[in-house]
């Protein structure tokens, strides 16, 4: 369902505050729905009744990135699909060393309060009064009224001047299908080019091709959080013609970068050594895994798969490193009496550049035995092979 002004205007008020405050405590499970909206719509119409359900399930769902806040807050599923992980809103604002941004395409108000609570005043422009009465209220709940201006707008018709710009466009269709082409963005990308700002942020797709930003100059940032690749931002200055690009891993209390330094190195490969290495997301969205494995004596398993083989484990947050203790041609029959000599019953499946799943493998080894191994099925200059590796990563 999508909430209107007409449901903000019945949510805000004592009686839809009452009803929102006594959803918090329901189960919410599809399970439930259909009891629970007939024993409301005994008290209150089906429109309201379906506007604070709707709302108390994505307050349900915000916890994860708005924490204790997303009780009181407003949102909708789109708003909130698109919202940062809170690191990342903490750790792009704080990056804004500015005193005035504006937020276009401001959407419900993320990115414009975490900017707020850095310390920067913001004024955010969206074309969809809805998501601008919720920036408002959000404002409100969060008690940043004073710092967080919010109006109704066109950003493709131009912006007022500002020391810098944070601009977060659609990036899905009206199906909800994610859009990878920069001028498939609403607004596209190109709308940067009318504004004239000394600093231009732009939140784009993890999956964005960087051929499609390259004449754009700047810094190319992707941002991973735990390991998990979470959105790549792009940093615009009127100085940086020329395009670079950096990794970004963040972690609750550290942020960790990764640029290339001097020319792009030649790929070094070898069959595996000691240990596997796995490079952190934003490094292979980056391109820079040969630069990471110069950086630490590494090689690649192969010049096109992103694993890392070294004598000793790095210590370093940017990879994950199991001990190998062997490896053999990708073949299942030999895998599964190798397996079985070593009295296996329990293997984790990690993979990349073969066809086989995981679970197809699983099935296929039919294994019984107390002891566990990691497999990782992957190619060495070409051929498919299988690393046996201690169960559990070396924990830094």
């Amino acid at each position: 369902m999508t909430i209107t002004l007409s449901d903000l205007d019945f949510l805000t008020r004592p009686v839809g505050a009452a009803l929102l405050e006594s959803l918090a405590a329901e189960d919410l499970g599809e399970q439930h729905t259909l009891s629970l909206v007939t024993r409301l719509r005994r008290d209150y119409a089906a429109e309201a009744v379906n506007a604070a359900l709707t709302l108390a399930r994505l307050r349900q769902k915000a916890v994860g990135k708005f924490g204790d806040a997303a009780s009181g807050m407003f949102f909708t599923a789109e708003a909130l699909e698109q919202a940062s992980d809170p690191l990342v809103r903490r750790y792009r604002s704080e990056r804004i060393q500015v005193q005035m941004v504006i937020d276009a395409c401001c959407g419900i108000g993320a990115d414009a309060l975490a900017l707020t609570q850095a310390g920067v005043d913001v004024q955010g422009i969206d074309l969809s009064p809805v998501r601008i009465e919720m920036a408002r209220l959000n404002a409100a709940a969060l008690g940043l009224n004073a710092q967080a201006r919010f109006e109704i707008g066109d950003v493709r018709e131009g912006l007022p001047l500002a020391e810098a710009i944070f601009f977060d466009p659609a990036r899905r269709d009206e199906r909800g299908k994610r859009l990878f082409d920069v001028e498939q963005y609403q607004p596209p990308l190109s709308t940067v080019r009318g504004w004239m700002s000394p600093q231009i942020v732009v939140k784009l797709s993890p999956g964005v091709e960087l051929t499609q930003i390259e004449a754009y100059g700047g810094c190319v940032e992707f941002i991973s959080v735990g390991g998990d690749l979470k959105e790549a931002v792009l940093w615009l200055n009127r100085d940086d013609a020329v395009q670079s690009t950096q990794a970004t891993l963040l972690v609750a209390d550290a942020a960790y970068h990764f640029q290339r330094d001097g020319e792009e190195p030649e790929s070094l490969l070898s069959e595996p050594q000691g240990w596997l290495l796995e490079p952190d997301a934003a490094i292979l969205r980056s391109g820079l895994v040969a630069d990471l494995a110069q950086r630490f004596g590494a090689s690649q398993l192969d010049e096109t798969i992103a694993y890392l083989t070294a004598d000793t484990p790095p210590e370093s947050p940017w990879v994950r490193s199991w001990r190998i203790l062997d490896w053999m041609p990708l073949h299942l029959k030999k895998l599964r009496a190798y397996l079985k000599a070593r009295h296996v019953g329990r293997v984790t499946v990690k993979k990349r550049g073969v066809s086989l799943t995981p679970e197809d493998v699983i099935a296929n080894l039919k294994l019984k035995g107390p002891e566990a191994r990691t497999l990782v099925l992957t190619r060495r200059q070409g051929q498919h092979v299988v690393l046996i590796c201690e169960n559990q990563p070396l924990l830094q």
